[in-house]
């Protein structure tokens, strides 16, 4: 199995950016998370549309947005014009999970659902053939620098199992260091999200670390 890493710009120098996208780049990372928030689903506001569109101009890595807004589906043209190349939503943020995640695909571009740590796998049992990757929240959504819920473990397992047979990405966002990212791609995952971990100190030994502590070339 090939493991992502997937940094988060929520936890980068917003002042120092560009340099910051590009000691990413300079690492072989294959995409960037970048989490969208309204202020209302989450508490706590965060990259829109423009800001995307101006970070497209900057990079040509995979755009991974995250969307931790309500009603998500009047947003998302927007975000695929600014540049995104997947957009995952909220199970809990839309009504019709089922139309949002056709609406992304109409646009030609990956589509997603992610789990608040609360929200059990079952509610996805009838999009498994609309999903290219299922985020799980392993804290709650809205802040950088929460302490990873142990009791997620279970849940990466029983996904990994509900998804046998289907060609989806398991993605893990919160509390992500070099304790928590073995266990969690012991259980199933492919695709781990880290900010904080990634951004503080020294970028490249961050992700060089990470890589080592979960053994994948």
């Amino acid at each position: 199995m090939t493991v992502k890493i997937a940094p988060s710009l929520f936890g980068a120098d917003l002042g120092n950016l560009e340099n910051q996208i590009k000691a990413v780049e300079d690492c072989k990372v294959e995409m960037l998370h970048i989490d969208v928030m309204d202020g209302n689903f989450v508490p706590n506001i965060a990259f829109g549309p423009d800001q995307v569109k101006m970070l497209r101009g900057k990079t040509d890595l995979f755009f991974d947005v995250h969307m931790m807004v309500v009603e998500p589906d009047r947003f998302i043209p927007r975000f695929v014009e600014a540049g995104a190349d997947m957009i995952t939503v909220h199970q809990e943020a839309t009504t019709h999970l089922h139309r949002t995640l056709q609406l992304i695909k109409s646009f030609g571009i990956k589509a997603g659902v992610v789990l608040s740590p609360g929200t059990s796998i079952k509610t996805l049992e009838y999009v498994l053939d609309d999903i290219d990757m299922v985020l799980l929240m392993t804290v709650n959504p809205g802040y950088g620098g929460q302490s990873f819920i142990e009791s997620s473990i279970n849940k990466i397992k029983d996904l990994s199992e509900m998804i046998k047979g289907y060609n989806i990405d398991i993605q893990i966002d919160g509390g992500i260091n070099l304790e928590t990212a073995p266990k969690v791609v012991e259980a199933g995952a492919n695709v781990l999200v880290a900010g904080s971990f990634t951004f503080k100190g020294d970028i490249a030994k961050n992700i060089s670390a990470l890589i080592s502590a979960v053994n994948f070339k």
